[in-house]
């Protein structure tokens, strides 16, 4: 049901202002479960640090929020232990993880440039006429991302996020789909402690990607993805050591 959604997310474009990567402007005429309400309240809470690293999320008031009961937050919690993003500590109820060690954020990266280049190069198999206009609107939302401006690092991870999820997506693999969303997830949240991203450098590292993914060629879409993979891990890193050291 997620990628469904998530299909619906890209076909449309790009999300409304406002919106996380993974938030629901809007929702199929059916609606989705009461679990499936809980689990993108709580996913949004927590990449927008509504709920910040290692916090209690007391699920009474969820519950109250939604109007709906405690079981279905129970399960959507589940969920996002299973996902890393939370954890259960007994007899205190569920916390939101720690924010990611600099071996956490190195085994991230060792793993996605296990999974994405391959991604893109099916991806790049996969071109329709569909993907490539949601491709080149990806283009123009980062092209016109001013570095500096307050809003800049929300827009642009939203069209990054946008742009991960649609190369997952067209692998055609769920299991690799899946994946990268959560691992994505756990970017967001990290970039959003400390603006990690960098406007200018990865919207043209994105644009080479985009380019080889829309001209259909597999093995320059991996290449292009190894690459910005490499300049986004030496961003955060750049980061962690400022972090790691101490104060004069």
């Amino acid at each position: 049901m997620r990628n469904e959604i998530l299909m619906r997310n890209l076909h449309d474009g790009a999300p409304t202002e406002g919106t996380t990567p993974r938030s629901r402007a809007t929702r199929p005429a059916a609606g989705p479960t009461m679990v499936q309400q809980a689990y993108d309240h709580l996913l949004t809470a927590l990449m927008t640090l509504q709920i910040a690293p290692d916090e209690r999320i007391a699920i009474d008031q969820v519950a109250r929020r939604l109007n709906i009961s405690q079981t279905p937050i129970r399960e959507a919690l589940s969920q996002l232990e299973a996902e890393k993003l939370v954890f259960k500590m007994p007899n205190v109820g569920y916390r939101a993880s720690p924010q990611m060690s600099r071996d956490e954020v190195r085994d991230l990266y060792t793993l996605r440039q296990l999974i994405e280049p391959y991604a893109a190069q099916r991806a790049a198999d996969a071109m329709t006429p569909e993907s490539i206009k949601v491709l080149e609107a990806i283009e123009r939302d980062m092209s016109a991302i001013v570095e500096g401006d307050a809003a800049t690092y929300s827009r642009f991870a939203e069209a990054d996020d946008r742009l991960h999820r649609l190369i997952a997506t067209l692998s055609g693999n769920r299991l690799i789909a899946d994946t990268i969303e959560r691992l994505h997830a756990h970017l967001h949240i990290f970039r959003a402690l400390y603006r990690t991203n960098a406007p200018t450098e990865a919207a043209a590292e994105h644009r080479a990607i985009i380019d080889a993914l829309v001209a259909g060629e597999g093995e320059r879409a991996a290449s292009a993805v190894r690459l910005h993979l490499e300049s986004s891990q030496e961003r955060m890193d750049r980061v962690l050591s400022r972090l790691e050291t101490p104060a004069a």
